[in-house]
């Protein structure tokens, strides 16, 4: 039987201005707060990021999505196991998936049931 006392729970940070990410262990509710985020965990792997497009306002997720570019091109990629967008603006979602699927992050759409249902 495995102990759980030791095993690390998994990293999972999201940036949405609303909804609760019931996965998350972490959650930042605009893009400042999002790069602040990331900064902090900056030299540990997170297993997930959850990324919405609209953040309330003008504030979008692009500065996000600029930080997380700007470290792959200087050839220090964030180490993330899986970005998932889940907005509801789908010009936006498809910019941030084309974006930081270019510079080799792992990104796919999330569903709006492994959003509410946190899988």
């Amino acid at each position: 039987m495995k102990d759980i006392s030791t095993t690390p729970r998994p990293v999972v940070l999201g940036v949405d201005d609303l909804r609760p990410l019931p996965r998350a262990t972490r959650i930042a509710r605009t893009s400042r707060e999002g790069v602040q985020l990331l900064e902090e965990h900056r030299e540990r792997f997170v297993d997930e990021l959850w990324l919405d497009h609209d953040l309330g306002g003008d504030d979008t997720i692009m500065p996000v999505v600029t930080l997380l570019e700007q470290a792959a091109f200087d050839g220090r990629p964030f180490r993330i196991g899986e970005v998932l967008v889940h907005s509801a603006n789908p010009v936006g979602a498809a910019t941030v998936v084309r974006s930081l699927t270019r510079w080799g992050y792992r990104v796919r759409r999330a569903s709006a049931r492994e959003l509410a249902d946190g899988t």
